[in-house]
């Protein structure tokens, strides 16, 4: 039984990519673009050894709305130049640059021009991060990333060869002691202990919109009930909130529900029963802001974690 599942979303060369996946990996699968002008190509798979995710985008064109992740992110663009908006700011990327996201770092990004994306990046877990770094320093820390990106980082050679072995399924020894050493220096360069530090702590009041929308993500929230358990009037709250966290309440709640859906979706969840979960009612909007977050379908995100699954159930 493989250990990996993986789903390749393609154009022209659909039918070879998948393939070869099929032997290297277990499982695979190929969609053909409606726009035959690009070819368009979405890869993720599941690593069980590393516990990570590793996502690969060529031809992409997406642009990316305000959002954050549970997880931290470790990218780097092959191709295509993207303004990445992040920490109230606004950065150029380009091909050779390195990403670190935190969890629960809003960023989004679109093209600068007209050249598609080619991106990868790893996912890693807080709890899975904070095991690595128990065992390479010795310390318990939820580490933070001091920047969000590295320019022209000669480190992004090391994680694409890191990611390359996960992507083919390799295991054992090599592919663990890469990903151990390239996190090494990565938290020794760009890194700190604890919490990075910020302006000031969000006030009280938005603090506890954010704690009920956390607890009732479920549920139909209404602006009304938010204004209320802030104490503030709607108009202010919308300020409030969207000044001090970078996004807006709607958007925040958006975010957890898709977060919680990604949990679902790993069980083996169907995408349909996920959205009823997580409190979308409609499950076109539902897949539509998956897609806008994560750059797959529900569907295709449920089927990376196919392989693990059977393997688990084989146990």
């Amino acid at each position: 039984m493989a250990l990996f599942a993986c789903v390749v979303y393609d154009g022209a060369k659909s039918a070879i990519c998948c393939k070869n996946l099929i032997a290297q990996t277990g499982y695979s699968m190929a969609m053909k673009q409606a726009n035959g002008k690009t070819s368009e190509k979405r890869t993720a798979i599941y690593d069980p050894e590393l516990m990570v995710e590793a996502y690969q985008f060529q031809g992409v064109m997406q642009a990316f709305p305000n959002h954050f992740h549970e997880h931290y992110v470790i990218g780097f663009i092959e191709r295509g130049r993207r303004n990445l908006k992040v920490r109230g700011g606004c950065l150029l990327t380009a091909p050779g640059d390195l990403l670190l996201f935190n969890p629960g770092e809003n960023h989004a990004c679109e093209a600068h021009d007209d050249q598609p994306l080619d991106y990868r990046c790893i996912n890693i877990e807080p709890i899975v991060m904070a095991k690595a770094v128990q065992e390479i320093f010795g310390i318990e820390c939820q580490p933070q990333f001091e920047q969000p990106v590295v320019f022209r980082c000669e480190l992004t050679e090391e994680l694409r060869e890191l990611h390359t072995m996960i992507l083919r399924g390799e295991r054992g020894v090599r592919k663990e002691e890469k990903f151990y050493f390239l996190l090494e220096q990565l938290l020794r360069d760009y890194a700190e202990a604890g919490e990075r530090e910020t302006v000031s702590e969000p006030r009280a009041e938005v603090k506890a919109v954010c704690d009920y929308l956390t607890a009732h993500a479920q549920e139909q929230v209404s602006l009304d009930t938010l204004s209320e358990v802030a104490g503030l009037s709607k108009y202010h709250l919308l300020r409030a909130f969207t000044k001090e966290t970078g996004i807006t309440p709607y958007r925040y709640l958006e975010t957890i529900r898709i977060d919680q859906a990604k949990a679902l979706l790993k069980q083996g969840v169907s995408p349909a029963e996920a959205a009823l979960s997580v409190g979308f009612s409609d499950q076109s909007h539902f897949s539509n802001a998956f897609k806008c977050f994560i750059g797959l379908t529900p569907g295709q995100y449920r089927r990376v974690f196919d392989g693990n699954r059977a393997q688990d159930k084989s146990e």
